[in-house]
């Protein structure tokens, strides 16, 4: 809507045949101003490229993002009481601070292109313009914008206005845009002068004005990248080269201590003023060298998903990636750079780092896997699968899903090598915990985990599937007063364990499987004085008066039907099943919500909440916080469910 005038003047001198006036081109402007600090921002969360040369490690949380997230209202809350009081409310606004600022400069150059010459009489670029705008940016723009900056670092002016810059821990190149009305008037007339003065004196033309707001908006998003983007040798080479240009570790220095580093781009005006921070370039050089990396304590070993969630990762948009995930519309626009990423993915990718936050002083990472488990409809035989096991059934009407990459024939081997690859790195590295997420721990791939322990024995990274907390939460969420449930995917990991943990508690089990060898062998396992609380059914008819349901295998909507009406359906099968009947409710995937001392955590993990993870990667954390040396592989362990549940409460973990 803040941009309907310049639309409606585009479209009006496109009409009258001047397709080249300025509303249009402050149009093309902001657009490409938009991708740039896009592609910073996606660059700086990297991490599997940038790791090794962050200057500040601490991760950017979900305070920050919101934050900085519009900044309308929290300025004015700044102006008007000294101090933010409801971050919650900038949810509201669907814009972020990187467009507001850059809608304000587009209108602020729309009033002065009215008085511009018109484009009719501009060269496309002239070396005079350029050479006056560059002499007007040293002498005018730098030692104007430090004058300011020092000003806004003092008393009421950084009390009401600078210090919400100051707020966000870590910048990112949004933070460069994060500031009040008064800071963006400032920083609007410090990148106008060079092209004014050029205008003025008649050289100015239309490549100095993409040029000059290019490389403007260019080394904003390298500082506030936190990424140190200077080699070493490069400045030892050409030691003047300091003072000239100034690098992410310099601005970082200041955004943290506040007090000194207050250039625009040029630290040869804090070195007049003598405001430059002595520590700068010894850790410049530290970081350089890749000397500023940790070595993470514990490691949620993840694979993707499917084609659309590929998208959802915070190098791509944070607005999206600190939400949880669902099918946005837009996403079909990405879904072709998606498509073609997996398929890179797929040859040249190994095991990547994709997230991480810190735990009561640890590091905690999120690596993955770069295989997708996209769903695919197969008829008329269909592959029933959950990360448990897979199932074929046929059937010609009913729709379900296929976890393709994982369970193509010749992709397994692959596959394997890839988790086998990333434990024996973590091992290297001296990783104390690796867990296991959703496929990576698949039966039928390698036992739940069981092959990579059996092969190298002498492992001191403890590899986990942490199905046994996801036993624990799904076992908790069944009502105490219940008599009965009726369990799909029996046979299963998950299965096995919650029906002889339930038949320990007196609880009759209709177990829907049509093998009676893998029925009995499970029977077999439960106490003689329990094992008639275990029934055999064929049939989802069998269940038709049960109302406690528990799919560890995808059923459709045919087959919801015989649940009686207030049926409640648990689950843990992927992907979750559809809600269709609105007579029933329907849970989801076993979950958990980290403890309150969380730091630096900014992503949502796929659909979870915000601070809500997939229980086995909250069972990979129970087993380091315990600081247990068993691997917990292969079948679930019925007797230590109610361990580990008690474990995960002590140290904070709540159900959700």
């Amino acid at each position: 809507m803040l941009y309907g005038p310049l639309v409606a003047k585009a479209a009006c001198e496109w009409r009258d045949g001047r397709s080249a006036g300025w509303s249009l081109h402050l149009l093309i402007l902001f657009g490409l101003r938009s991708l740039t600090y896009q592609l910073w921002y996606s660059f700086t969360n990297m991490l599997f490229f940038t790791r090794k040369r962050r200057v500040i490690n601490e991760g950017v949380d979900f305070k920050q993002i919101d934050n900085e997230w519009d900044w309308y209202i929290l300025n004015l809350q700044v102006s008007c009481l000294g101090q933010p009081k409801n971050s919650s409310l900038l949810l509201s606004s669907s814009s972020s601070s990187r467009d507001n600022f850059l809608i304000l400069q587009a209108l602020l150059g729309s009033m002065i292109s009215h008085h511009a010459t018109p484009l009719e009489e501009l060269p496309i670029l002239g070396l005079q313009g350029c050479i006056i705008a560059l002499l007007l940016h040293v002498g005018v723009s730098e030692p104007v914008f430090y004058l300011a900056n020092r000003w806004f670092h003092s008393g009421s002016l950084f009390t009401h206005y600078h210090s919400i810059q100051h707020a966000s821990p870590v910048p990112t190149p949004m933070t460069a845009g994060f500031g009040t009305p008064l800071e963006h008037l400032v920083l609007g007339a410090v990148m106008a002068a060079p092209l004014l003065g050029a205008f003025l004196m008649g050289c100015g033309s239309v490549g100095l004005v993409y040029g000059y707001v290019f490389v403007f908006d260019f080394l904003r998003c390298m500082g506030y990248s936190n990424v140190e983007v200077f080699p070493v040798r490069l400045l030892q080479a050409l030691p003047f080269l300091r003072y000239l240009i100034y690098s992410p570790t310099y601005l970082s220095l200041h955004h943290k201590e506040k007090n000194c580093n207050f250039c625009l781009f040029m630290p040869l005006f804090d070195l007049l003023g003598k405001t430059v921070n002595s520590k700068t370039w010894d850790l410049q050089r530290e970081i350089s060298a890749g000397k500023n990396d940790r070595v993470p304590d514990f490691v949620f070993l993840a694979h993707v998903v499917d084609i659309f969630s590929s998208v959802h990762v915070p190098f791509v948009f944070r607005s999206a990636s600190s939400m949880p995930f669902f099918t946005n519309p837009l996403l079909f626009f990405l879904w072709p750079l998606a498509f073609f990423s997996m398929l890179v993915m797929w040859a040249l990718s190994k095991t990547f780092l994709l997230s991480f936050y810190n735990l009561r002083g640890r590091l905690h990472q999120t690596w993955v896997v770069p295989r997708y488990g996209f769903q695919v409809v197969v008829r008329p035989q269909l592959l029933l699968c959950s990360p448990l096991g897979c199932h074929t059934k046929t059937k010609q009407a009913d729709p379900s899903f296929d976890w393709l990459q994982y369970f193509l024939p010749f992709a397994r081997k692959g596959i394997n090598n890839q988790i086998e690859l990333a434990i024996l790195r973590a091992d290297k590295m001296g990783v104390k915990v690796l867990s296991l997420a959703a496929l990576n721990k698949n039966e039928s791939l390698n036992g739940g985990g069981t092959l990579f322990v059996s092969k190298h024995p002498d492992l001191r990274v403890r590899v986990v599937h942490g199905n046994t907390l996801t036993a624990a939460v799904m076992l908790n969420e069944i009502p105490r007063d219940a008599k009965e449930v009726f369990l799909t995917g029996a046979t299963s990991k998950l299965g096995r364990a919650i029906a002889l943990y339930l038949c320990r508690k007196n609880i009759r089990v209709l177990m829907l499987t049509l093998s009676a060898e893998r029925f009995l062998n499970i029977q077999k396992e439960a106490p003689a004085d329990y094992q008639h609380h275990l029934v055999q059914v064929t049939k989802y008819q069998a269940a038709q008066n049960c109302k406690t349901w528990i799919v560890g295998k995808w059923i459709s909507p045919r087959e919801q039907r015989w649940a009686p009406p207030g049926t409640h359906f648990h689950q843990f099968v992927v992907p979750p099943i559809i809600g269709f009947r609105r007579d029933c409710t329907y849970g989801s995937l076993a979950a958990m919500r980290l403890p309150k001392d969380v730091q630096g955590l900014g992503s949502c993990e796929y659909t979870m909440e915000r601070g809500v993870v997939h229980a086995c990667h909250a069972g990979g954390v129970v087993h380091y916080l315990e600081g247990w040396t068993h691997h917990e592989v292969g079948a679930i362990d019925v007797d230590r469910i109610d361990v580990v549940w008690k474990a995960a409460l002590k140290h904070g973990l709540t159900p959700v």
